[in-house]
């Protein structure tokens, strides 16, 4: 199976989008099971509950019974009612991570009510291009609302049509849900499904296959990213293995005792990383035991694992090495572990 291919279907019930390059996993989505708190972009009128004195925080009501933790919580009282989305992903018993700032975000652009002005994705280069976006973006209901909006690089290329139809309809989304500041907590807008969320961010595949998971291989491919251990090039393996604390991944070099054969085996774990913590849904602090290498190529991996990173999607931040020579690392936690909402059996 060459190509891009992205193949919609569900799984014991719940909706699943998986993305195959090459006839390797990519990338996955599943919807989490019923019951449990809204994803990432989720909005809710909240209800402040009480400061947590020392850390900056404020525990807060939110929808359905739900807890919610922001940590900006200035100028904000017991009993405050505002609007807040879901930021982040939180473990297994503790509130989700909220924000007051929130977005509305399509295939094409990024609504931001509260934070005007008209910009255009770095990632787009071609000047020209800048311009005609730009140009259309102050065409748009955003612009005529007084919203903020941010064109991704997905539109690149996009007729103005398209485009403006995209930004109309986040707009009136926006209006719609910041229009009922007051009442209790309440949900009003949820995470979108994993269909919506493969249409929204993986863009013009070579082919789409609703269905298909069993007879392209999908099934068996989530099978092997669940295994702690994982295979990389060259015959050198990793296991990653997630605690409550933190993320270890352990790395070897397999058959290869070459003198070069640490920095290889590590080079071809940090090219790999970004693809397996985003299908393995894995964030928060990373410490990574590399295999043996000199002291010289240290810079060399950080530098690898930045690219990899920028290339591959994902906030990573390189905090350094410990004296035991782990390299840390934190990767934002913007989606519910695949161990946990993948079903079992």
């Amino acid at each position: 199976m060459k190509g891009t291919v992205v193949l919609l279907d569900e799984v014991a019930g719940r909706r699943a989008a998986a993305l195959m390059v090459d006839g390797k996993l990519h990338d996955i989505f599943i919807d989490p099971p019923e019951g449990t708190t809204p994803g990432v972009g989720a909005i809710s009128r909240a209800r402040a509950d009480r400061p947590l004195k020392g850390q900056g925080g404020i525990t807060l009501h939110l929808g359905d019974g739900d807890k919610g933790y922001m940590r900006r919580a200035k100028d904000i009282a017991p009993g405050d009612v505002f609007l807040v989305q879901v930021s982040g992903v939180a473990e297994p018993g503790k509130a989700a991570p909220v924000t007051p700032d929130l977005i509305f975000k399509s295939r094409y652009a990024i609504v931001t009510p509260h934070k005007p002005g008209l910009n255009v994705s770095r990632a787009i280069r071609d000047e020209d291009e800048r311009d005609r976006l730009l140009e259309v973006a102050h065409e748009s209901a955003a612009a005529s609302d007084g919203y903020g909006l941010i064109v991704r690089s997905s539109a690149e290329g996009v007729s103005a049509d398209a485009l403006l139809d995209d930004i109309s309809t986040m707009c009136e989304t926006a209006t719609a849900v910041i229009a009922e500041p007051e009442g209790e907590p309440e949900w009003l807008l949820d995470a979108d499904d994993a269909h919506t969320r493969a249409w929204r961010e993986w863009d013009a595949p070579d082919e789409l296959i609703e269905g298909g998971f069993e007879d392209h291989g999908v099934l068996e491919a989530v099978d092997a990213a669940l295994a702690a251990r994982q295979p990389l090039t060259g015959g050198a393996y990793a296991f990653v293995e997630p605690t409550r604390a933190l993320v270890a991944i352990d790395v070897n070099t397999g058959t290869d005792h070459s003198l070069a054969a640490g920095l290889k085996a590590n080079l071809a774990l940090v090219r790999d990383l970004p693809r397996l913590t985003r299908i393995k849904g894995l964030g928060g602090q990373i410490t990574l035991d590399l295999a043996p290498m000199p002291k010289r190529d240290r810079k060399q991996v950080e530098d690898a694992v930045k690219k990899a990173f920028r290339q591959g999607g994902g906030d990573v931040v390189v905090a350094g090495w410990t004296p035991l020579g782990m390299l840390e690392l934190t990767r934002k936690r913007d989606r519910a572990p695949l161990s946990q909402v993948w079903p079992k059996g």
